[in-house]
């Protein structure tokens, strides 16, 4: 059974715990408490879990690195199990989605990204598949301001069902491929009215 990498992009710590640059986090932990698949062993310059899911066996990977060097987490993680990149998910926030959105990408650049960046330059490879949550951008401001900071008031009350809607799409990806995932739920809102 192939096993599958999920890597939730984040900042440790407590003072970062709810900003929106740790949006990967979140979701992970939301995946550690539905699964039951605890996330604590100390390895690969991070915090992680293995378990079963659905029938896949997966690992949850938390790089404790800070964002800018989560490369040498993942590609530690993926080279000791020796994942090939399709197996690899990445979850990660994006600028460049509205928040409410979540979205699936295979492939492609970091764009701006310095987790992402991490990852391609450490580990050499952009073949394995995103898992982008929406932050939006801000309005005006700098934006390593805007990441490091904690969701508003207004976006805390959709976060759960953000995260829930992370789930459902991760879920579909590793049952269904991230091509037809991108075609039931790139579009889709999971703002909560």
């Amino acid at each position: 059974m192939a096993v599958k990498l999920i890597v939730g992009l984040g900042n440790p710590g407590t003072k970062y715990q709810w900003t929106r640059h740790n949006a990967g986090f979140m979701v992970l932990d939301r995946l550690s408490h539905l699964t039951g698949i605890s996330i604590a062993k100390k390895n690969s310059s991070g915090i992680s879990g293995e378990g079963f899911w659905h029938g896949h066996r997966l690992i949850l990977l938390k790089p404790q690195t800070f964002m800018n060097l989560s490369g040498r987490s993942v590609a530690e993680m993926a080279r000791f199990h020796k994942i090939p990149g399709e197996d690899i998910v990445i979850v990660h926030d994006d600028l460049d989605i509205p928040f409410g959105r979540v979205r699936v990408k295979t492939g492609g650049g970091h764009g701006g990204h310095n987790g992402l960046r991490s990852i391609l330059s450490v580990y050499g490879s952009s073949d394995f598949t995103r898992l982008r949550i929406g932050i939006g951008r801000p309005v005006h401001g700098d934006v390593v301001d805007y990441v490091l900071n904690p969701f508003s008031v207004t976006e805390m009350r959709s976060l759960a069902s953000v995260l829930d809607g992370a789930i459902d799409i991760l879920e579909s990806v590793l049952a269904d491929g991230p091509e037809k995932t991108m075609n039931l739920f790139n579009n889709r809102d999971f703002l909560t009215l």
